[in-house]
């Protein structure tokens, strides 16, 4: 929160910025049995981790409606692909739990609902809003980014070690607790104002995703 606010600070004393674009995620708007969410969700985060985004999203909105501070907020769903060494997240941990023939551990109930989207398409995303964000006076928009195609930690972890050709090996700890158990995103609203949609599929995006991390380890 206070980095956002120093960088938005910083950014409203300089007569050189042209653009902002704060990435915010999902995580904002907080638990919801409306879903998808869209840009017109509450920000409503209850989590440690999901005030934070909810906080800095505010922020720059108060920046742009104050001060007129040329932003652009992106929420984006669960990014995974190639240079993720957080080998805690479930994409990189389970690709090198099977690449390592050990047992993955799944620390919720394996039944999680998120947006999975790779990260070429997140950078598609950014760079659409940098080149048309004055002209198409985006300046305090919020836009969410999402495959639209939802799916369950234990689907997806299916996918990935049917990928790589191998019999999942895991176990469901069910341990997580203080996290929203369903969360996935409506990308309408940027799909319609600039033609932003997705180029890769889960399928398209792991292969590439797992081809790095062989590389990675090899």
């Amino acid at each position: 929160i206070e980095g956002t606010w120093k960088l938005l600070e910083a950014c409203r004393q300089s007569s050189y910025i042209k653009g902002i674009i704060v990435a915010s995620s999902d995580k904002a708007y907080g638990d919801s049995t409306c879903l998808p969410y869209n840009e017109t969700h509450a920000l409503a985060g209850c989590h440690p981790y999901d005030v934070s985004k909810s906080c800095a999203d505010l922020l720059a909105n108060t920046y742009h409606q104050t001060y007129r501070l040329p932003v652009c907020i992106t929420r984006c769903g669960n990014i995974y692909g190639p240079g993720d060494f957080n080998f805690s997240r479930i994409v990189p941990e389970t690709i090198l739990s099977a690449l390592g023939n050990k047992t993955l551990l799944i620390r919720s109930n394996g039944k999680f609902i998120r947006d999975y989207i790779y990260i070429d398409d997140i950078i598609d995303g950014y760079l659409r809003i940098a080149q048309t964000m004055k002209n198409l006076k985006l300046s305090g928009e919020a836009f969410n980014f999402s495959n639209g195609k939802p799916v369950s930690v234990l689907k997806l972890v299916k996918i990935i070690y049917k990928i790589l050709g191998k019999t999942p090996n895991y176990k469901i700890s069910n341990q997580a607790n203080r996290e929203i158990k369903n969360q996935y995103l409506s990308a309408e609203k940027a799909q319609k104002t600039f033609g932003w949609q997705p180029k890769f599929s889960l399928i398209k995006g792991l292969k590439l995703t797992i081809n790095w991390y062989k590389n990675l380890v090899e």
